[in-house]
């Protein structure tokens, strides 16, 4: 599969292409847990939380959304999301360096702790750990990172 993709400013019209996006992956990070029964509840924290607070760059390939990365005005990362049959490619690290690119003095995220994948990624990325806390919502236990320049 070619890598070409290019990265732009999400749209409103992006909504549904990115919330399904979401609901994908995370069904695969986490098979075990319903998602399906959480799509009201992300899209709703996806418009009043995200979409007005936060950059987000979307990732386009053959047309289609391929990945996307938010990043708040405090460096925060909330979202990093990439197509499952993209995952190992170049995506997840060009997004990623975006993020690093709108939040030149640093850029912080959690990470839930149980996934090895993604905390090796960040690792990969320069993410240093930076303490640990529990997702109020799942009690998961999840990793702080941070990145600085």
């Amino acid at each position: 599969m070619t890598e070409t993709f290019q990265l732009r400013p999400y749209r409103d019209e992006d909504e549904d292409a990115a919330i399904a996006l979401w609901l994908e992956t995370w069904r695969l990070a986490y098979p075990s847990i319903d998602f399906d029964a959480r799509v009201d509840w992300w899209r709703e924290r996806w418009r009043n939380e995200l979409v007005p607070k936060a950059a987000i760059v979307v990732a386009e390939q053959a047309g289609a959304l391929a990945g996307f990365v938010t990043i708040d005005a405090s460096g925060y990362l909330d979202q990093l999301v990439v197509a499952p049959d993209r995952w190992g490619s170049r995506l997840a690290t060009t997004l990623v360096d975006e993020a690093k690119r709108l939040s030149s003095d640093g850029v912080t995220l959690k990470v839930n702790a149980d996934n090895a994948r993604a905390i090796r990624f960040y690792e990969r990325s320069g993410f240093v750990h930076a303490g640990e806390d529990v997702n109020p919502g799942s009690k998961r236990l999840v990793l702080k990172m941070a990145w600085k320049p």
